[in-house]
């Protein structure tokens, strides 16, 4: 892929896409270990907190881009990402195990901290979107994790507003967890050989995802619906 081409600019855009769709906890998880801080220094601690879960999101995709090249692992960051996908639409999220802190580098170590341990899913997810390429993991990054954290509570009221969003964020991640299975090496002779039976694999995987989270979805909201109507008695 040669550096600012259109299928550069597109997959930059991909990633910047898979960013934000993931990444909306992971604003909530800042939000929540910075608010007990005195309002004169939370911005502080969202800005530098945030620059620390940038340099390790940018360490740790680069680290996975270079691992992906050994044999078997881009099948196995495929399904991974299938997972993710499915989680994105599945999840209702529980941010309750996010504790607060009341001082500035407390404040900061537990935003990079709780980034890094919700991010795996953006690794990954990056990684696989970037076809190994470094260059555009640093700029994808750099650009959409500020977005995140400034346009969070936008982002988060238009998730609201259009659930659809969410489906469509979930098919571009199926997509590129597909993509990977095809190009792992050990497949790629066969897919190429047989680029109909390629397509079909990734319009499955996208259909099934969907369809599963679809349907956690609904059960999810029946459930609700239920305890609203029958609240259990104590």
């Amino acid at each position: 892929m040669d550096l600012f081409s259109a299928a550069f600019f597109l997959a930059l855009i991909n990633i910047i896409f898979i960013d934000l769709i993931l990444a909306g906890d992971n604003a909530i998880v800042i939000g929540m270990a910075a608010r007990k801080l005195p309002h004169s220094v939370q911005k502080k601690a969202i800005l530098y907190g945030t620059a620390g879960a940038v340099v390790l999101r940018i360490a740790a995709t680069l680290i996975v881009v270079w691992l992906l090249q050994i044999p078997w692992l881009l099948a196995v960051g495929g399904l991974m990402l299938i997972f993710i996908a499915y989680k994105v639409l599945a999840d209702e999220g529980d941010h309750d195990n996010i504790e607060a802190k009341d001082k500035l580098w407390p404040a900061i170590r537990t935003i990079i901290i709780a980034d890094a341990a919700m991010g795996l899913d953006n690794v990954i997810a990056v990684a696989g979107a970037s076809k190994q390429h470094m260059v555009l993991v640093v700029i994808g990054l750099l650009i959409s994790v500020p977005i995140v954290v400034w346009g969070s509570t936008l982002f988060i009221k238009l998730l609201d507003k259009f659930p659809w969003i969410a489906y469509l964020g979930s098919a571009v991640l199926a997509y590129t967890a597909a993509n990977m299975i095809t190009e792992e090496r050990h497949f790629l002779h066969f897919f190429e050989a047989n680029p109909v039976l390629r397509y079909l694999m990734i319009a499955i995987v996208v259909a099934g995802v969907l369809l599963a989270g679809y349907m956690k979805k609904r059960q999810h909201r029946k459930e609700t619906e239920s305890h609203q109507t029958h609240p259990a008695t104590h």
